[in-house]
């Protein structure tokens, strides 16, 4: 017979793995230090995209025409 029947399935040996404490606790260590790699480059990531916007903002604001001549001045406005 070339296909596995249900029957021979159902009952084919079960796979076992033995770990270690210490061995599932570095491996709960080195997931916890890789999940931390991926904040960081996110937050490092969105930093950058904060910033970037921010200047894009800023460079976007229109700029208030005589407000050079009013810190001069003591800001006194002219009205």
């Amino acid at each position: 017979m070339l296909y596995p029947s249900l029957f021979d399935s159902f009952f084919a040996p079960s796979r076992v793995i033995v770990v270690s404490e210490e061995r599932l606790q570095q491996a709960e260590q080195e997931a916890r230090r890789n999940q931390l790699q991926v904040l960081d480059n996110r937050i490092e990531e969105l930093t950058k995209y904060r910033t970037s916007l921010s200047a894009q903002i800023s460079a976007a604001e229109p700029k208030r025409v005589g407000s050079d001549l009013d810190s001069m001045d003591g800001g006194t406005h002219d009205g």
